[in-house]
C-alpha cells in the first residue's frame, strides 16, 4: 500500500468513527485543515518536478476530494442522528388535555359576583352606584341617622371604635352603609336614587354573622315617592336576583332609626332539608329591612321633608350570596380556602347582565 492510500485509510477510518460533530471537525481539521497532513503534502507539490507534478497533483486532488466527501457525509448523518435522537426526547403528547390559561384557572368570589349581579339590576333600573368611607365618624354613622343618645347600636359591645381624638370625638368602624346615604345628599339636590354597596363591620362572629360583611343600601327621595314604589322596586329586585316570576313577599312592621314607617321584608320560600327555594312554597323567610325616609334624616342633609319624601332599604349581600348559591356558612366567604373557591367561584368572563342571565 502506498503512502497516499494508507492516509486516505487512516483518515476514512477516523471519520467513520467519530460519534459526534465536534469529533468529526477535529479529524477534518487533522486532515485538511492548514496543518493536516494532506494540506502538508498538498504544499510540497511545489518542489517537485514537472513530472512529478504530473503524477502526485491529480492523485492529491483526488485524495482531498474524497475524504472531503467522506466528512460531509459522515456529518450528514451525524446531524440526522442527532435531530432524531432530539425529536425522540422532546416529544410533545398531543393527546394530552390542553393546560387551562390564568385567566380560565382564576375565579371571581360570589361577593364579587353578587355585587355585580345587584349593581346590573339597579342600573338597569335606574339607581346611580354612591361610595363612602370605611371609618366613619359619630355624626355620619350614628347622630345623621336619627340614633339617639344612649341607642344600644351605640354602645361597644356593636361596634368598632377607635382611640379617642384630642377633640374629644371617636371614629368608628361603619356599622352600615346608611351613612353614604347623608353624604351623598349633602352633595347634591334631589331627587335622589342609588345605590351604595360596601363593607360594613360589627362585633359579632358566628355561623350567620361575621364581624366585617357587605351590605348594600337603596336611597329613593323626590316629591311623590311612596311605598307603592319601594314595594315595587324590592319585588323587582328579587323577582331579577332570583331569576324567578314567582317571588312574592310581604312586610311586617319594624323598627329602624332612620325610617318611619318601617318594615322587615319576608319572601315566600320552600324550606327541603338545607335547601331554601325562593318563590314557592308555604314558608316564609325574612331578608332584608326597609321603610320610609325618616324626616329627621332629610332635615340633617339639609332637605325640606315638607316637599320631599323617599324611601330606603337594605340588605345583606353575603346572606344574599348564600341563599341563591347553596353556601351553608358565612365565615367560609373570609377563609381564603383555594378549594372553596374553586367549587362557588365564577370564571373570570362571567359578567353578570340581565340581557346574557345573572349567573349563567
Amino acid at each position: 500500500m502506498s503512502d497516499l492510500e494508507k492516509i486516505e485509510a487512516d483518515v476514512l477510518a477516523a471519520v467513520q468513527a467519530t460519534g459526534t460533530e465536534k469529533d468529526l471537525e477535529e479529524v477534518r481539521v487533522g486532515a485538511l485543515g492548514k496543518k493536516g497532513s494532506i494540506s502538508e503534502l498538498m504544499k510540497g507539490l511545489g518542489k517537485m518536478t514537472p513530472e512529478e507534478r504530473k503524477e502526485m497533483g491529480p492523485a492529491l486532488n483526488g485524495l482531498k476530494t474524497r475524504v472531503g466527501d467522506a466528512i460531509a457525509a459522515r456529518k450528514a448523518e451525524l446531524h440526522e442522528a442527532a435531530l432524531e435522537e432530539r425529536l425522540a426526547t422532546e416529544k410533545v403528547d398531543v393527546t394530552l388535555p390542553v393546560r387551562q390559561t390564568p385567566i380560565e384557572q382564576g375565579r371571581i368570589h360570589p361577593l364579587t359576583q353578587t355585587m355585580d349581579e345587584i349593581t346590573a339590576i339597579f342600573c338597569d333600573l335606574g339607581f346611580a352606584v354612591e361610595e363612602g368611607p370605611d371609618i366613619e365618624t359619630d355624626y355620619y354613622n350614628f347622630e345623621a341617622l336619627n340614633f339617639p343618645e344612649g341607642h344600644p347600636a351605640r354602645e361597644m359591645h356593636d361596634t368598632f371604635y377607635f382611640h379617642e381624638r384630642e377633640d374629644g370625638t371617636r371614629p368608628l368602624l361603619r356599622t352600615h352603609t346608611s351613612p353614604v346615604q347623608v353624604r351623598t345628599m349633602e352633595k347634591s339636590e334631589p331627587p335622589f336614587r342609588f345605590i351604595a354597596p360596601g363593607r360594613t363591620f360589627r362585633c359579632d362572629s358566628d355561623q350567620t354573622h361575621t364581624p366585617q360583611f357587605h351590605q348594600v343600601e337603596g336611597l329613593v327621595v323626590d316629591r311623590d315617592t311612596h311605598m307603592g314604589h319601594l314595594k315595587w322596586t324590592l319585588e323587582e329586585f328579587l323577582r331579577a336576583y332570583f331569576e324567578t316570576e314567582g317571588v312574592e313577599i310581604r312586610f311586617r312592621p319594624s323598627f329602624f332609626p332612620f325610617t318611619e314607617p318601617s318594615m322587615e321584608v319576608d319572601v315566600r320560600c320552600a324550606r327541603l332539608g338545607n335547601e331554601i327555594r325562593i318563590g314557592e312554597g308555604d314558608d316564609w323567610l325574612e331578608i332584608l329591612g326597609c321603610g320610609m325616609v325618616h324626616p329627621n334624616v332629610l332635615k340633617s342633609a339639609n332637605i325640606d321633608p315638607d316637599e320631599f319624601q323617599g324611601f330606603a332599604f337594605g340588605v345583606g349581600i353575603d346572606r344574599l350570596a348564600m341563599l341563591k348559591y347553596g353556601i351553608p356558612d358565612l365565615r367560609a366567604f373570609f377563609e381564603t380556602d383555594l378549594r372553596w373557591l374553586r367549587h362557588y367561584g365564577f370564571a373570570a368572563l362571567d359578567v353578570p347582565t340581565l340581557a346574557g342571565g345573572l349567573s349563567s
